[in-house]
């Protein structure tokens, strides 16, 4: 079998993007989070009320979806690559 020339590779498409940078926006979300409730915890805050619990649930929720988007992305690119591999 031969390998694809570099020019050959297969284009990165808008969805790949979209999803790709969503996920790293997610990251950052997540870590600005986790920085708040540091810098909360120092100053003492009242967690129990206003946004500090939706701050916690995002700490736990966004890297699960960030991974979740980021194996989205890397499952439809191998597909991509295989249905191109068996059409040439």
């Amino acid at each position: 079998m031969t390998t694809p020339a570099s020019g050959d590779d297969l284009p990165v498409r808008r969805i790949d993007r979209i999803l790709a940078i969503m996920s790293l926006g997610l990251l950052v979300l997540s870590l600005l989070c986790f920085v708040a409730i540091i810098i909360g915890s120092a100053v003492k805050a009242d967690f129990s009320g206003g946004v500090w619990p939706t701050v916690g649930v995002v700490v736990y929720i966004a890297p699960i979806l960030a991974f979740a988007l980021l194996l989205a992305v890397l499952i439809m690119t191998f597909v991509r690559r295989a249905r191109a591999g068996k059409g040439r």
